[in-house]
């Protein structure tokens, strides 16, 4: 079937629903952007006080909230599980890099607990 061939009404049905999709996107962009602010935070914090990178009770109970919003929702638990795995998984690898890097810092004197990257 050729574009052409497509009933007009059908093709601004699905425009306006594709930037529907796009808006969400770009929304969704941004909430993981200030999501990982907040995780760089916590990242420093736990730097600081020398706190594991991981935290898998809280990231047990996060999982179990989000399998639970995610029922509510209408959404498949299981794929809300991969995606907060996928996150947790690259927080913690930020959290270890961070540790990693105010180690560095603290062992050259600087220990205001900053970086470039910081929060």
């Amino acid at each position: 079937m050729n574009t052409r061939d497509i009933d007009e009404n059908v093709t601004a049905e699905l425009a306006r629903l594709r930037d529907s999709i796009d808006n969400i996107d770009a929304a969704v962009v941004h909430m993981l952007a200030e999501r990982f602010k907040c995780t760089q935070q916590v990242g420093h914090l736990k730097a600081r006080h020398q706190l594991p990178p991981a935290d898998p009770g809280r990231e047990a109970r996060q999982i179990a909230r989000l399998r639970q919003l995610a029922e509510n929702a209408k959404l498949d638990p299981a794929f809300a599980e991969k995606l907060l795995n996928f996150i947790i998984a690259e927080v913690i690898r930020h959290h270890e890099t961070i540790a990693a890097g105010e180690g560095d810092a603290d062992a050259d004197g600087e220990s205001d607990g900053e970086s470039a990257g910081g929060a």
